[in-house]
């Protein structure tokens, strides 16, 4: 068995997070296990099925403590010389576990780009030296798009030797289904309103603000219409307030935190995803299997389009114009969109058996003594 060890924040119902679980649920995990670092310690939503599946779960000290952290990582890849290959997926803060694996000697290194900026905290400039760095230290890049992997390891390297891995899904499983849509609607006492849908953290990047005043401007269009929002993160009462203040607290409901995501996409009438940056965000393909309308940012890498109701609006567009575009598209009925996500490679049955080839290859190459 070939044991992968993943770095990651923790294990919570977030995009890179659910992305890892839907390959993990579908690979050979008699032939390839996937473990996880964690660099929180706060515990993850997946921790236990990440345990019920044979995974482990390590807690490093995290990166405040630069010198306990090196000291972990060697002591944990002392303890565990089964790890040939770590898999990084912390941004710009990947670093750390890039350059851990490299003093200890771990032969692959796979540095995953998942984003085509830096989030803008007080740890920005830190992270904007760390980038130029990642490319020194990883042996393998792996990107969820061409725009991401360009971003952390320049357009030249990423031509020269990249895998491009889909944010894939189980597309049946989110194909719209009207017994889902009949008992979220039922819930909430929804009726045949017009429902915009939105999935994701409650945060800076998803730049919910701007969706708020998109959806004021369209309940102004559409009375009937209501904001359904699935997620939860530290800017939630900011925008709770924020809908107050805009008049529209009455038509948006904040769900939390969802385990059956994929049920809430019928429920919807149409997606809308403000983003102030996405590397290919997995709601929204995870939308598009669900046969809806989606209007994204564009600063979502055109990438994500792949069926053809969607369309992008520029995030300086005024809030009205984003409304019209929300309901530009004509009604029509929801359909199966299997087979073109499918061609355009986000089946996970696919893709995870990809994965799982590309560790093998990758391990094979160790054994016969490749120097990467």
């Amino acid at each position: 068995m070939i044991r992968i060890l993943h770095s990651v924040s923790n294990m919570d119902r977030a995009g890179i997070e659910t992305m890892l679980m839907n390959f993990y649920r579908h690979i050979d995990r008699e032939a390839v296990q996937f473990d996880f670092l964690a660099n929180k310690p706060k515990p993850g939503d997946y921790d236990d099925e990440i345990r019920a599946m044979g995974g482990r779960i390590f807690i490093s000290p995290g990166y405040k403590r630069v010198p306990q952290y090196f000291r972990y990582m060697r002591a944990l890849f002392s303890e565990h010389p089964e790890y040939k290959i770590i898999h990084a997926h912390n941004g710009s803060l990947m670093l750390y576990a890039m350059r851990s694996a490299q003093m200890n000697h771990i032969p692959v290194r796979i540095a995953h780009a998942h984003a085509t900026s830096i989030p803008f905290d007080f740890k920005n400039g830190v992270k904007q030296c760390m980038k130029p760095l990642i490319k020194y230290t990883a042996t393998d890049y792996w990107g969820c798009s061409n725009a991401a992997g360009e971003f952390y390891f320049t357009k030249k390297r990423w031509d020269a030797r990249h895998e491009l891995i889909h944010n894939a899904i189980d597309v049946s499983r989110f194909s719209f289904r009207e017994e889902y849509r009949k008992e979220i609607r039922a819930r909430y006492g929804l009726g045949d309103k017009f429902v915009v849908g939105h999935v994701g953290r409650l945060t800076w990047q998803k730049n919910q603000k701007k969706l708020l005043e998109v959806f004021a401007a369209l309940r102004r269009m559409r009375p009937d219409a209501v904001l359904l929002i699935v997620g939860t993160g530290e800017l939630a009462d900011k925008l709770k307030a924020q809908s107050a203040a805009l008049g529209i607290a009455d038509a948006v409901i904040f769900a939390g935190v969802q385990s059956d995501v994929y049920a809430w996409y019928s429920a919807f009438d149409t997606f809308v995803m403000t983003s102030w940056y996405e590397g290919l965000p997995v709601v929204g393909i995870e939308a598009q299997a669900a046969d809806l309308p989606c209007v994204f940012s564009d600063e979502i890498t055109p990438e994500v389009k792949v069926t053809d109701r969607v369309r992008f609006m520029g995030l300086n567009d005024p809030a009205e114009a984003w409304a019209q575009a929300v309901l530009s598209f004509a009604p029509a009925a929801r359909v199966g969109r299997f087979d073109e996500l499918c061609a355009a490679g986000y089946d996970i049955e696919t893709e995870a058996k990809r994965m799982q080839a590309l560790y093998t290859e990758l391990y094979a190459n160790i054994k016969n003594g490749d120097q990467r």
